[in-house]
This record gives C-alpha cells, sequence and structure tokens, in this order.
C-alpha cells in the first residue's frame, strides 16, 4: 500500500463522502437542531396540534393542511440532520441552514400576522420564531474553530 491508501484508512466512506475523525459545531447544530425539527413536525404538529399553534396559523392553514405542514417540517428537519452528516461539503450544509430557516421564518411570518389581525397572543410565538430564524442565519455563517494543534496557545 502507499502513502494515500494508509491516509485513507483514517476516514470512513459513506455515500461517496469521506469523513473524516473531526468534531464540528456547525454539523452538530444542523443534525441536533433538523433532528428536532423533525420531532416538532411529526409529534408536535402532526401528532398533537395546540390550539394556539392551530389558531395562530388559520391564514396559512386556508390554503395548506396542517397535517402537510407538519410533514414539511418532518422532511425539512431530515434534510438538515442529513446535511449535518455531510463532511466538507459547504454546499450541502448551506441547504441543510435554508431547510432549518424556512419552516421557522414561515411559522414567524404566520404568527405575526395573525398577532397583527386575529390572535393578538401569537405575539409571543412570532417572537420566538423569528429570533430563531435570525440565529440559524448567524450560525450558519460561523466558522468552525481550527483543530486544537493548529490553535494559538494562551501565553
Amino acid at each position: 500500500m502507499g502513502g494515500t491508501a494508509y491516509a485513507a484508512l483514517g476516514r470512513l466512506m459513506l455515500g461517496g463522502i469521506a469523513r473524516q475523525a473531526g468534531f464540528s459545531r456547525r454539523r452538530a447544530f444542523l443534525i441536533a437542531v433538523g433532528t428536532g425539527w423533525a420531532l416538532y413536525g411529526g409529534l408536535g404538529i402532526v401528532g398533537n396540534t395546540r390550539y394556539g399553534t392551530a389558531r395562530g396559523l388559520s391564514g396559512v392553514t386556508q390554503y395548506v393542511p396542517l397535517n402537510a405542514l407538519g410533514w414539511m417540517w418532518v422532511a425539512l428537519g431530515t434534510a438538515a440532520a442529513l446535511a449535518g452528516l455531510a463532511v466538507n461539503c459547504p454546499r450541502i450544509q448551506a441547504l441543510g441552514y435554508a431547510a432549518l430557516a424556512v419552516p421557522a421564518g414561515l411559522w414567524a411570518g404566520a404568527f405575526a400576522v395573525a398577532a397583527a389581525t386575529t390572535f393578538p397572543a401569537a405575539i409571543g410565538s412570532a417572537c420566538g420564531w423569528g429570533s430563531f430564524v435570525v440565529g440559524v442565519v448567524l450560525v450558519s455563517g460561523m466558522d468552525d474553530p481550527p483543530p486544537p494543534h493548529l490553535r494559538k496557545k494562551a501565553r
């Protein structure tokens, strides 16, 4: 075996993507929040919709059934979690961050409209979902810190 063959032993090939044994906070965020989104869609919307959620989304549900919106959360959350598994694929990870932002942005907008018109109590949800979208955008633009052996030593 040549030198490149030995270097490849430290990697796991899965679906054509080389995985190196490194921890990435950005990828961990995609996996954790994507999994949460999928569970929220499946258990919190499809499985057990709360009254406030249904009422706050009435402007959207007149066009799209709430069950379909729940499955949207499941699909986009799963896509984000899978994007977090992609190593050295910034475009796939960018799609994962977009998949996190889309449903939260839809919820933020729908709750904001409901708060301004027929359901004033929706303002808290509008603020929460809106701030989460801002957080996703901020995290998507961050870089992972360099590995420990490349960091500057504190003096």
